[in-house]
């Protein structure tokens, strides 16, 4: 073979592997579709900690840290979530799903949630919050990247993940559902959840739903990326 067919050769073959990593990176950036088949993702959650965790309820394994919550549930909790478009309350599945339930209601005692913004909604399928890196963003940055992809918003979290509650869960995704989201790992919820917006038969035995919505249905069905939550306050807390 001649040096200009090998530089020809070579020239091409460069040219192909570029190719295909621009494929492969193009692929990577969405991890968060918002296509009503897709999972309600929760990008990294390890990676933005806003609260730390003590070393005798965590585990760490690789990278990710295990939290188990020290809450201790009562049996007779009702989260009272005031968001800008009005109030829900929310009744637990203490029994089907412990850890999130739990951890839930830690994060609200420590007012975790009070000025985060919900960041991703679709229609017909979720409307989803927990992100602390949205409590510094404004109203119309979440609004506007509206669970695409673009800017941080949907990765942030405690700084822990929990251990999944969905294999034995029996509860399902009916209309006002509230459920944990994560990424396509296991044991990789956080602070992220999301109310189901109908029945979504697709999602159970995958997401943990923990609870559901006694009041203010009306409420999540008007909720959109951008809206705030207030505050999230306790009722019946154990002291």
């Amino acid at each position: 073979m001649s040096l200009r067919r090998s530089a020809r050769f070579a020239l091409l073959a460069a040219l192909l592997l570029a190719g295909l990593g621009a494929l492969s990176g193009c692929s990577q950036a969405a991890p968060d579709s918002s296509a009503q088949s897709s999972a309600p993702s929760s990008g990294s959650q390890g990676s933005t900690t806003a609260s730390s965790t003590t070393d005798q309820s965590a585990s760490t394994s690789g990278e990710s840290t295990v939290y188990t919550p020290q809450y201790k549930l009562n049996g007779k909790e009702i989260a009272v979530i005031k968001t800008s478009k009005g109030t829900i309350k929310v009744k637990f599945y203490e029994k089907d799903a412990p850890i999130a339930a739990a951890n839930f209601i830690e994060l609200s005692l420590k007012k975790y949630y009070d000025g985060i913004k919900f960041h991703r909604y679709v229609a017909g399928f979720v409307i989803q919050g927990g992100d602390p890196q949205t409590k510094s963003a404004s109203a119309k940055d979440v609004a506007a990247a509206d669970g695409s992809g673009q800017g941080p918003y949907g990765t942030g979290g405690p700084g822990y993940t929990i251990k999944d509650e969905y294999a034995s869960n029996p509860n399902k995704h009916v209309d006002g559902a509230l459920a944990m989201a994560r990424t396509g790992a296991p044991d990789s919820g956080g602070s992220q959840f999301y109310f189901a917006l109908g029945a979504l038969p697709s999602l159970d035995g995958q997401y943990t739903v923990f609870g559901q919505t006694t009041s203010g249905l009306d409420v999540i069905h008007q909720l959109r990326a951008g809206d705030v939550i207030e505050s999230v306050t306790i009722e019946n807390a154990s002291k």
